[in-house]
């Protein structure tokens, strides 16, 4: 293999590793400690009543492996009945989270949820969940792909 062949290999296996490194939304220290206070946390606002304002602590959830992501729901905004196709843990970090399970949407049989409370959401399995009358945020960890999969009304 010439030189000039060697180098353009290596140079295809050096973007092809640095693409599969996870993703990480925060300064990491020189012994790969990442720390994001709140106020640092870096939100894609949504414009839906359906969808919460979500924050990627690490990783893509779009993508293959591990992800944290926080979730915040605004008062009123609930999600409509969905699956994942992976489980999905979900802690509550503020506010009451209000969740709901199966495939039909009804806030009225929701259960809340308090601060540090947890969930796990099984793959495939229909829910839907947000906030009434005030803000929540939740963390998710999962392992991607896992894309929100509508139920069919």
């Amino acid at each position: 293999m010439t030189r000039q062949r060697l180098l353009v290999v290596a140079s295809i296996l050096l973007v092809v590793a640095v693409a599969a490194l996870p993703r990480v939304f925060a300064a990491v220290d020189a012994h790969g400690f990442v720390r994001v206070k709140p106020d640092e946390l870096k939100w894609t606002l949504s414009t839906s009543n359906t969808s919460p304002d979500i924050a990627l602590l690490y990783g893509d959830p779009q993508k293959e492996g591990f992800y944290v992501l926080r979730a915040r729901f605004h008062p009123g905004v609930m999600s409509r009945p969905h699956t994942h196709p992976q489980d999905r843990h979900v802690t509550v970090i503020s506010g009451t989270w209000w969740t709901g399970t199966g495939t039909t949407f009804d806030p009225d049989k929701t259960v809340p949820l308090p601060p540090g409370s947890y969930m796990l959401h099984p793959k495939g399995e229909a829910h839907y969940d947000g906030a009434k009358d005030a803000e929540v945020i939740v963390e998710i960890k999962g392992f991607g792909p896992a894309p929100t999969v509508p139920v069919a009304q």
